[in-house]
């Protein structure tokens, strides 16, 4: 069974697309740096990352816009590689011709990150823990250094520069790719024309890390995981599946969640047996599993310590760092999201230049999955903003 996320997404990205008679077809492209420094000054050597483009570039490459993806996402964003694939990219309700993102206009670009959740995918590049390390021949392991949004910014940076991209029209993501997007408003901001956090903040504060600390908690005190030693045994599958879970349910509303999951008063055996596992339980745990099998369990590490480790300009004052942006700028959160709230990205708007910025909420029933799998909602919001 694949996972709830994915399930939700395929079937509504299906229904957002029958409208097109012709898929956007698009292909997944490499780029390379031999050296890259990290933003704590340790050299990785290679890095290398897959990119997708929609749309055409113009003669004065002026019509780009960066798309920033989210924390167990990819660069897929929208399009399909294949007339049959089941489902084309999580955003392809808003990125294509014709649409809030028209590519007859843009020309949209989106980079896999550093340390990709997905790096056992076919169509995803990505170096960390899990790729091989030149100088031992072997897996990097927990020797990879940490990594911060900054460093997924500076790998977008130096391929747009490769590609002679020195402006970029809009920076747009969502979630983790909220952050990635104010990190580029903040570091060059004579580069990002209009910033479109989505479901998104400027700060990750205590509660928030601590929040993503128990997505890690799992993986940690598996004892596959070894200290993050596991790749001639295999995944710490148990801890990764458990963290999965946690992730699932915590993009989730409540409501979207009890609607999808048997309720515990349908369940006899916990009522006789203490080990005895609810359904809901067990079937988010299978769907996880299933997630979780392109997925690498020091990855997942990774990104959360990224995650956690984020503020506006990486620095001791996010506020500081935020005031200074100049994109005109529209936060959009999602208002059931239980995991980034509303309440961050209103407090992350609020430190802006009021003449710049704006503030808008995603409606629907999927919490922060809202800002994903209902962006249609705010397809005319985002279309404006462009224009």
């Amino acid at each position: 069974m694949r996972s709830i996320y994915s399930l939700l997404l395929a079937s509504l990205l299906l229904l957002s697309s029958c409208s097109s008679a012709e898929p956007l077809l698009v292909t997944k492209q490499a780029f390379s740096i031999d050296n890259f420094k990290t933003d704590n000054g340790q050299i990785i050597h290679p890095v290398k990352v897959g990119w997708e483009a929609y749309g055409k570039l113009n003669a004065d490459k002026s019509n780009v816009i960066l798309i920033t993806h989210f924390f167990s996402g990819t660069s897929h964003a929208a399009g399909k590689y294949h007339a049959d694939d089941a489902a084309p990219g999580y955003w392809d309700a808003i990125i294509g011709p014709g649409k809030a993102i028209d590519t007859n206009k843009f020309y949209v670009i989106s980079v896999d990150t550093l340390v990709n959740a997905n790096v056992y995918d076919p169509n995803v590049i990505t170096t960390g823990p899990a790729t091989i390390n030149p100088a031992t021949g072997k897996p990097w392991g927990l020797s990879f250094p940490v990594v911060t949004v900054g460093d997924f910014v500076e790998v977008q940076r130096h391929l747009l520069d490769s590609l002679g991209i020195k402006k970029l029209h809009a920076v747009i993501g969502a979630s983790m790719g909220s952050f990635q997007a104010i990190e580029w408003a903040v570091r060059y901001p004579e580069r990002v024309e209009r910033l479109l956090p989505v479901i998104g903040t400027a700060y990750i504060d205590a509660w928030a890390a601590v929040r993503l600390e128990r997505w890690a908690y799992p993986i940690k005190h598996d004892p596959a995981w070894n200290k993050g030693d596991y790749y001639e045994q295999g995944q710490p599958r148990a801890g990764l599946a458990t963290a999965v879970a946690y992730i699932t349910q915590d993009a989730l509303y409540p409501s979207s969640f009890n609607a999808r999951f048997p309720a515990p008063a349908t369940d006899r055996a916990p009522h006789n047996d203490i080990l005895a596992p609810f359904s809901a339980w067990q079937q988010l745990m299978e769907q996880a599993a299933t997630r979780a099998s392109v997925q690498d369990a020091n990855h997942i590490l990774y990104l959360i310590r990224a995650s956690q480790l984020f503020r506006a300009g990486m620095g001791d004052n996010w506020q500081a760092a935020l005031a200074k942006v100049t994109a005109k700028t529209l936060f959009l959160p999602a208002t059931g999201d239980q995991l980034l709230l509303a309440e961050m990205s209103k407090q992350s708007v609020a430190v802006m230049n009021q003449d710049n910025a704006a503030y808008a909420e995603i409606p629907g029933e999927f919490g922060h999955l809202d800002g994903v799998l209902n962006i249609s909602a705010v397809a005319d919001k985002i279309a404006a903003f462009l224009r």
